[in-house]
């Protein structure tokens, strides 16, 4: 069977989307961390909508998150293990309708870069359980310029 030029970059071309789709998406399965449980009991130490957004990499609604308006002083946690990811004093307002802060807390976080929409984004997993907490962006404040886009269904907040 012989192709036509056409036929053989269609062909290409969708089995180049499918590698790279699927390279970043299992990178963080592949990773071993600290805390790990079977998908049964992830499912039940975490409520449906926080392993959906940790597990599944799924993202909550815009403004859905009651810690998109949280202003206390303390520390947002994984919801999955209770990792501390960031301070409230790097939390600021992007408009976005997620929380979001400009650096997360050391050795809080991992990234890897995420092919979910077709184009690179550096997803944001919390280091100690890979639970999924958001994205990293590039047009966040002074003084890093990142803008850390998490999903409040992911994280807990402990004030103090």
């Amino acid at each position: 069977m012989q192709l036509s030029k056409r036929q053989f970059l269609s062909f290409f071309s969708a089995g180049a989307a499918l590698l790279v789709l699927g390279c970043g998406r299992d990178a963080t399965a592949r990773t071993r961390f600290p805390v790990t449980y079977s998908d049964a009991e992830w499912k039940k130490r975490l409520s449906p909508s926080a392993y959906r957004i940790l597990r599944q990499e799924d993202t909550e609604r815009p403004y859905s998150s009651a810690l998109n308006s949280e202003k206390r002083k303390g520390a947002y946690v994984c919801a999955g293990c209770n990792k501390r990811l960031f301070s409230s004093a790097t939390k600021f307002e992007s408009g976005t309708g997620w929380p979001s802060f400009y650096t997360p807390l050391a050795g809080g976080i991992g990234t890897k870069t995420d092919y979910k929409i077709g184009l690179p984004r550096t997803e944001v997993h919390c280091a100690q359980c890979g639970g999924h907490l958001g994205h990293v962006f590039n047009d966040g404040p002074k003084p890093t310029g990142k803008r850390y886009c998490m999903n409040g269904g992911a994280m807990k907040f402990v004030p103090g």
